[in-house]
């Protein structure tokens, strides 16, 4: 058949290409609210007797260099930047990779960026510096550090190193930390996501 004879049948049909709409929830699993609420309760528990709850995450990683990216800046009319045509990785300069630390009593995000992988040190090494320059000042008679984080990548809940290096943390900061991880499906819900 000739594009055009394809075309007309699609008018007829009243048909168009269209890509998947992703707005079919499905029934969560009976447990899974119980366990967000106990969660919750445990979260809320520590912010009234004013301990700090965080939340962890890895936001999008970006290649670093003269890649395109759909952001815009504000320049002089007629002058964008220039980028290249195409983004390999092979080309850029590494990835940028930002580790978000929330703390939900503060209401208050801490991002710092690091280059390379998203590995268990690299994740634990981010929630240093949050404790360092604000958490430590923030909440002075912290008695422990509850850590919110989903369950896969560097914050996976059946890695050994993310385990030993928060074990790590915790001595240096002579704090117990206890780790989170809501159930898979409700990082919408999770304030660092």
């Amino acid at each position: 058949m000739s594009a055009h004879t394809v075309g007309r049948l699609r008018r007829a049909l009243d048909d168009s290409v269209q890509a998947n709409r992703t707005d079919e929830e499905g029934l969560a699993p009976p447990e899974r609210d119980a366990r967000v609420r106990s969660l919750d309760a445990q979260a809320r528990a520590f912010l009234e007797r004013g301990r700090p709850v965080i939340s962890v995450d890895t936001k999008k990683k970006e290649l670093v260099g003269d890649c395109k990216n759909g952001g815009r800046t504000r320049r002089p009319a007629g002058d964008p930047v220039r980028v290249r045509v195409h983004d390999f990785p092979s080309q850029a300069a590494g990835k940028a990779v930002p580790y978000g630390v929330y703390d939900v009593g503060g209401d208050r995000g801490f991002v710092n960026v690091g280059t390379g992988h998203d590995t268990p040190d690299f994740a634990v090494g981010r929630i240093r510096p949050w404790w360092a320059q604000e958490g430590g000042d923030r909440y002075p008679g912290a008695d422990a550090l509850p850590v919110c984080a989903d369950g896969g990548g560097s914050n996976s809940a059946r890695s050994r190193l993310w385990k030993l290096r928060l074990q790590e943390l915790a001595d240096a900061l002579r704090l117990p930390i206890t780790v989170c991880h809501p159930p898979p499906g409700t990082s919408t819900w999770n304030k660092s996501a």
